[in-house]
């Protein structure tokens, strides 16, 4: 969720780890949706994004939504969207009322229960993810160190990626992205801000890349493609990465390209290391700020007895603590890592993306 959602959701929310959003399914059938009204000697408009929608009012779930006329009046007026073209869209938009239910359920974790990283760890690091990543890394070696070379960006990294949040397209979502930013948009207050800025990015992609943005089909929170960008990630760092003219992040090259772009922007140091086992000495240790977002000197954390146990150029690192069923295990955290962090604010998803990455590396090696 990467890009990804901002902190939030961590992932969404700090979670949306975009995390497992594929695997929700809607339970809810079809809205019925009143036919949009609509005029025989109407045009779209060039401006519009693509799909034949053309309608004199706004109709169906969302009729007589204020905020659904205001943001019809946004994308009219600040990027030349004709109105009738969005009332015709919108109108197809259906409501997901189990949605909003899943939503209001999600509770940020303050505190990890214990064992919480042993058992998040083992739902990515299995013979399925690792198998799956080796054999997407055979069919497109070529690209994947085109990326490592023009980004900086090791394979292993970008296969963590799309290893956590698709399987490498396995899990790619059934829902249209239209009725999840709809939704999310209109009918969540807590997040309707932000929801709706997706949508309208959503919009705007849509007409870049010449598609009907009632097609699209991604999460339940409207991510999107083997990498689950949200429409906002996708304008500000998906690339044409195969060459076809166009930016398709259900391509692999383009998932590839963009994943690696995505980690470039955020400041990813090339041939630098992301994380490090720490020795502790003492239980000093235990009065300290932990997680991706701590910042220490290796000499602060020196003299509190933590030690990694290989080191990386950095001005400042981050202490990281993994619960496990056997105890906590601590960790140095370097800059890459807290790249990582950027697709999803959280520090089990961080972890679990890059030692998917290495043990997909060394299986691919030994093969």
């Amino acid at each position: 969720m990467n890009m990804r959602l901002p902190s939030v959701l961590s992932a969404i929310l700090s979670f949306v780890s975009c995390l497992g959003c594929s695997q929700y399914v809607s339970q809810v059938g079809p809205s019925t949706i009143e036919k949009p009204v609509v005029s025989p000697k109407s045009v779209r408009p060039v401006g519009d994004a693509g799909g034949s929608y053309y309608a004199q009012r706004l109709t169906g779930d969302y009729a007589g939504y204020p905020a659904a006329e205001r943001f019809i009046g946004k994308m009219a007026t600040q990027h030349g969207f004709s109105r009738e073209y969005l009332y015709g869209l919108l109108s197809q938009a259906q409501r997901k009322e189990w949605t909003i239910e899943y939503m209001n359920q999600e509770k940020p974790t303050t505190q990890p229960k214990p064992g919480g990283w042993t058992r998040y760890r083992a739902k990515f690091l299995d013979d399925r993810h690792i198998s799956a990543g080796v054999a997407f890394w055979a069919r497109h070696a070529s690209a994947l160190e085109r990326a490592s070379q023009q980004y900086g960006v090791s394979p292993e990294q970008i296969l963590g990626i799309m290893g956590v949040e698709t399987i490498y397209g396995a899990n790619l979502g059934t829902h249209r992205i239209l009725d999840a930013l709809t939704t999310l948009a209109f009918d969540y207050p807590r997040r309707a801000e932000y929801f709706e800025g997706e949508l309208e990015s959503l919009l705007i992609m849509s007409r870049n890349e010449r598609q009907d943005p009632s097609r699209p089909k991604g999460s339940f929170a409207g991510a999107m493609g083997l990498g689950q960008f949200m429409p906002g990630s996708f304008l500000k760092y998906a690339v044409d990465f195969d060459g076809d003219g166009r930016k398709d992040l259900w391509s692999p090259e383009d998932a590839i390209g963009s994943i690696a772009n995505y980690f470039s922007e955020f400041g990813w140091r090339a041939g630098e290391s992301v994380v490090s086992p720490a020795e502790v000495q003492g239980n000093q240790v235990e009065g300290l700020a932990t997680g991706f977002d701590t910042k220490y000197s290796l000499a602060t954390l020196a003299s509190y007895g933590i030690q990694p146990t290989q080191t990386s150029p950095a001005e400042a690192v981050s202490l990281l603590k993994l619960s496990t069923t056997s105890g906590d295990d601590y960790y140095v955290g370097y800059p890459n890592f807290y790249v990582i962090t950027r697709y999803n604010h959280s520090t089990y998803y961080a972890m679990a993306v890059h030692q998917l990455g290495q043990a997909i590396r060394q299986r691919y090696q030994d093969r």
